[in-house]
């Protein structure tokens, strides 16, 4: 039994370059229950983080009572982490939504019936659909936390019922830098490198990535290739000593420690590096690439001394780092939050493209890019096209792309926007503020404490103007601004599939119902489409199915011939095994672990999925200007030189300010905070100091400080942790629902979000709003009491652990793990190439088969 409270990553299972990862089944069940206790046990994948993780729920009496890895998935070899295994089910019977919610004529919620509140719903739809903005008076915000199916059929109303294109999710707030550096780089979204290249890897770079805590299974994948024979050597980005840091000096590698806001002049010095070293592989670009004079004139300035100026790192160490890059035989390389949602986003995202492609490290074991996700779903929220995309990774500026999209729908192509580029969430905020949007329906998110700017979200959910619809499984801050709350049910009540950040589809089978009236979000929109009556050119229904496989079923024809092909998937062959992933079809029927092997990208000019943007200004490039590049299969390296961020430390407000998460917990806590072990060891925000900057200030551990921007505060302890000077971190989870003394919408005085400071800029190409850049003030406010609740395994760690108890779980907290209990897992095998594959106009990706 292991406390993985305690000890976050388990037993280590070591193993050598270039064989498998063993595998190591962990289960967690409710005390005193054992496996001969489960009644059945119920194939899903965990969604409290992107990594995917194949598992199965436990039932008993009709109640989800534990979970446990599966041993076939490629995915994880039958591990879970600690979100995973403790915050999965505990929620399920707790302080649910029930019943819907409307707002009385006191302006209360009070709970209601299906037909009352989608009576309002639907009343007010119309009447907006009648008058002069028609569906540009509807906006859509939803999630990267539900079904492939759901959000597929939330595309096809929001697009072809009622024509809008407001249409966004969370997703833009922690993966839309992943889908735009990848369309930029590559022609489409679409991850190229898979989870199985770390056990061919001689180097892991991880930019922005703290993986030990966002996804804690692929670290445990990593930690075996490091504590065994010839590990890979490790070089972590990111200015907190976090545990990845600890790792890249262990192994030889190197930590560097940007300013936040500093990641592009930083990625042009090891840029310049590799080509000054002549690390380049000149036949591969020649063949497959476009722009390498213009990528190698502007990163020329971009000295390691000059970078060190601007990042306050060593230059001695961005020429280490780049030398890592450069001699190591097959790299591997990570991306996510600490680039994507700080400035520069795409840019210094794609120049983690140009370093594979300098080199040729793509396409083959060990040599990948991983352009992370933040959530479970986040994927389909992009494939979909919930997001504002296209369905299928199609262009909305062209025509052609829309006339599949209408063909299938039975639309005419004028009924689907696409006369601008789809809204992205920060102006549909700023459209629901002018009030030209005056219908928002939100799903299975939380913005009142994920957005930047807090004060500003909680006045734009409160205007006159605006009719609110939240469909969510708990009474969150958002659900208490609306005006109408739909019980939704959540993971392990209903089905449905979802794909993870290697693009592997599983299957979630419903294990229980959910609770009194709540109902899944497919249900819930069938139910609006119904009622609305969305009728095809033909006057048959819009939609067409009605339930999740026939959804699926009708999304398989969405992906048919582009690069996110589904047709060789069915719920059948997702039941049993392993995920599988994409594309699948008649060329990979198996899957597809890796592409580009043979480097010919989808960026035919009929075929991509954007034309590109100029990444400095996000100036759109237009078709004309595109096709004269004659890119034909090559992939772009694309430049930009290195600008300040649009806040920066000053006198008045010296620290630069930056948020991010703790291995405890997922978003706004909705789920993790409601899971005994999880809330145990992080039950209250915190703030972490640097010991330089502390004893500056005369804080201590433990100390209540206040941290202020030009737009908010919050307050807190203190962790004085392993930072380095300058930067003041908070984690972003905690809002006000649990808060004694508040409304649970709002501070009252109390304010402990970190998004109340945190600033309304987005990157001009993805949108993504800048968490990681911004100004603030710090002070102290009261003597500790004690020392702050921040966790002793990660990050956080106290940098002098005297006097502050280490974090546990306990006996409820104890998990089995099940050392080599099956044999591992084989990922698809590399076939020949074939000119046949999918969404590339020649042969963009290694199919698949069954390793023999």
């Amino acid at each position: 039994m292991s406390d993985r409270i305690a000890d976050i990553w388990g037993a280590r299972t070591p193993h050598a370059k270039d064989t498998p990862w063993p595998v190591r089944v962990d289960t967690h069940l409710e005390a005193p229950l054992t496996e001969g206790d489960v009644d059945r046990w119920v194939q899903s994948a965990c969604v409290l983080c992107s990594n995917g993780c194949g598992c199965d729920i436990a039932v008993k009496d009709g109640r989800m009572v534990g979970i446990r890895g599966r041993a076939a998935d490629t995915v994880n070899h039958g591990r879970l982490g600690p979100k995973g295994l403790y915050g999965s089910r505990q929620w399920n019977r707790t302080d649910r939504l029930t019943r819907p919610l409307v707002r009385d004529g006191r302006g209360e919620l009070v709970e209601s019936d299906w037909d009352t509140a989608m009576d309002r719903i639907v009343e007010r739809s119309r009447r907006l659909l009648e008058s002069e903005a028609g569906g540009l008076s509807h906006g859509f915000y939803t999630s990267g936390q539900l079904f492939l199916e759901e959000y597929y059929t939330l595309a096809v109303i929001g697009k072809a019922g009622l024509g809008t294109p407001h249409m966004d999710g969370n997703t833009r707030l922690c993966t839309a830098t992943a889908a735009a550096a990848l369309k930029e780089s590559f022609g489409s979204d679409g991850q190229p490198g898979s989870y199985s290249d770390i056990e061919a890897t001689d180097a892991v770079f991880l930019f922005g990535h703290n993986m030990a805590e966002t996804q804690t299974v692929l670290w445990m994948r990593i930690l075996d290739r490091i504590n065994g024979p010839n590990p890979p050597r490790i070089v972590c980005v990111d200015p907190r000593t976090t545990k990845v840091a600890e790792a890249a000096r262990e192994t030889g590698g190197v930590h560097l420690a940007p300013l936040p806001g500093t990641n592009q002049a930083l990625m042009n010095a090891l840029t310049r590096e590799i080509i000054h070293r002549g690390w380049i592989d000149e036949d591969y670009l020649t063949r497959h690439t476009l722009g390498f004079d213009e990528l190698k004139d502007t990163v020329e300035p971009y000295t390691p001394e000059h970078a060190a100026d601007i990042c306050r790192v060593p230059a001695g160490d961005i020429r280490r780092a780049a030398e890592v890059f450069g001699t190591s035989e097959r790299v591997l390389s990570t991306v996510l939050q600490g680039f994507y949602q700080s400035h520069q986003a795409t840019a210094a995202s794609c120049a983690v493209n140009n370093l594979h492609l300098l080199r040729g490290l793509l396409g083959r074991p060990g040599c990948g890019i991983l352009q992370m996700n933040g959530q479970p779903t986040a994927q389909n929220t992009r494939e979909c096209g919930a997001d504002g995309d296209l369905p299928g990774f199609r262009n909305w500026n062209n025509p052609a792309h829309i006339r599949q999209l209408a063909d299938l729908w039975n639309v005419d192509p004028l009924v689907i926007p696409h006369w601008a580029p789809p809204t992205h969430a920060l102006q549909i905020w700023r459209y629901c503020e002018q009030g030209s949007i005056k219908l928002l329906w939100i799903s299975g998110t939380n913005p009142a404490v994920s957005l930047p700017e807090l004060r500003r979200i909680r006045d734009i959910l409160g205007k006159d103007s605006l009719f609110t619809v939240v469909q969510d499984g708990f009474l969150t801050e958002t659900a208490r601004l609306a005006d109408v709350v739909l019980p939704a049910a959540l993971w392990g009540e209903k089905q449905g599939t979802f794909t993870n950040v290697n693009r592997t589809v599983h299957l979630s089978e419903k294990a229980v119902e959910p609770p009194g009236q709540a109902r899944s979000d497919l249900d819930i929109w069938l139910d609006y489409a119904r009622r609305m009556d969305f009728r095809d050119k033909d006057g048959a229904p819009l939609i067409t199915w009605s339930d999740p496989e026939g959804a699926f079923e009708a999304w398989k024809e969405c992906t048919r011939g582009r690069l996110v092909d589904y047709t060789g998937l069915s719920y059948d062959k997702l039941r049993g095994g392993s995920g599988i992933p994409w594309p699948v079809n008649d060329e990979a029927p198996e899957g597809t672990d890796r592409l580009y092997a043979d480097a010919d990208f989808p960026t035919h000019a009929d075929v991509c999925e954007t034309y590109g943007h100029d990444l400095l200004t996000g100036g759109a490039i237009g078709e004309e200007a595109y096709r004269a590049k004659r890119p034909d299969g090559r992939a772009f390296l694309k430049a930009a030189p290195y600008v300040p961020p649009p806040e920066a430390p000053r006198e008045e407000y010296p620290f630069a300010f930056t948020t991010g998460r703790t291995v405890y917990h997922f978003h706004t806590r909705t789920k993790t905070g409601r899971a005994r072990q999880l809330r145990r060891a992080a039950p209250q925000v915190w703030v972490e100091l640097s010991a330089g900057d502390a004893g500056r200030l005369g804080v201590a551990e433990g100390d209540l400080v206040r941290v202020e921007s030009p737009r908010g505060a919050m307050e807190a302890p203190a962790r004085i942790g392993r930072g380095r000077d300058g930067v003041v971190f908070a984690p972003f989870h905690y809002g006000y629902w649990d808060q004694p003394g508040t409304d649970g919408a709002a501070p009252d005085g109390h304010p402990r979000a970190a998004n109340e400071l945190t600033l309304t800029e987005w990157d001009p190409v993805s949108k993504q709003p800048l968490f990681k850049v911004g100004a603030a003030r710090v002070t102290k406010v009261a003597d500790a009491t004690g020392p702050s609740h921040a966790p002793t395994t990660t990050a956080s760690a106290p940098a002098d652990p005297d006097g502050v108890p280490g974090t546990v779980g306990g006996p409820d907290a104890e998990v089995v793990e099940q050392v080599n209990a099956a044999a591992p897992p084989k990922p698809p095998r590399q076939p020949e190439a074939s000119r046949n594959q999918p969404g590339s106009g020649g042969s963009t990706a290694s199919a698949a088969g069954t390793e023999g």
